[in-house]
């Protein structure tokens, strides 16, 4: 199976992946130099994955995609009723409020409308109600053209656990790449527990197993 893996981070959702061609795509240089120090066999790219999936979508038997979810975060709407702020989210750039990015969105029509194989697109909870519904596991909402089958809560309070917990759930040791400590939390923050990565791409083989045998489109 073809797989491309957009906005990879360092790969928590592609950790347990296995029998995969996988492209991940990540914008950062220092990203994705570790994501390929992980996945060595992995094809990684150093652009802009809104637009690579545009001009790839064909080439790829499932993707996954992983937008920037600061936009759509919760922490987003903390504002009192007179405008006023009750916390300030950046405090280096002093921004605590921001349009939501509908970049979100324009995958998820476009990959609903246009792309052939089967997809997920996976962001965090939003402080709005979403746009289009999507299903929801443990903290994080997943938009998909397949039923994906309901796992444990077993993820709560995510960014309020401490870096060796999040390091025992990913499964990712950084500490022998010498990064700042507070990048090294957003990196493993950032990540998709591994369980959950591969619980969809299974749900997603098995609906693709299913297809090619009967011939038949399955329609949820």
């Amino acid at each position: 199976m073809k797989v491309l893996n957009l906005y990879a981070g360092i790969g928590g959702n592609r950790k347990l992946w296995t029998d995969v061609e996988v492209t991940a795509v990540e914008w950062d240089e220092k990203i994705a130099a570790i994501y390929q120090d992980f996945f060595p066999d992995d094809k990684v790219i150093i652009t802009d994955a809104h637009q690579y999936l545009l001009e790839h979508f064909k080439e790829f038997d499932f993707i996954w995609s992983s937008p920037p979810c600061q936009s759509h975060s919760r922490f987003r709407n903390l504002w009192k009723g007179d405008g006023s702020k009750i916390r300030n989210i950046n405090k280096k750039s002093g921004e605590s409020i921001m349009f939501p990015d509908l970049k979100l969105y324009e995958e998820i029509i476009f990959l609903d409308n246009f792309f052939k194989g089967k997809y997920c697109v996976e962001n965090v909870i939003s402080y709005y109600n979403p746009l289009i519904i999507p299903q929801k596991i443990n903290n994080h909402y997943f938009w998909s053209n397949f039923k994906i089958k309901r796992l444990p809560a077993n993820t709560r309070y995510i960014r309020g656990q401490i870096e060796g917990m999040r390091e025992k759930i990913t499964g990712f040791n950084l500490d022998d790449i010498g990064l700042p400590k507070r990048f090294k939390r957003k990196l493993l923050n950032n990540c998709v527990e591994p369980e959950t990565g591969l619980h969809i791409l299974e749900c997603a083989k098995g609906i693709i197993k299913s297809q090619d045998v009967t011939q038949k489109t399955i329609f949820y």
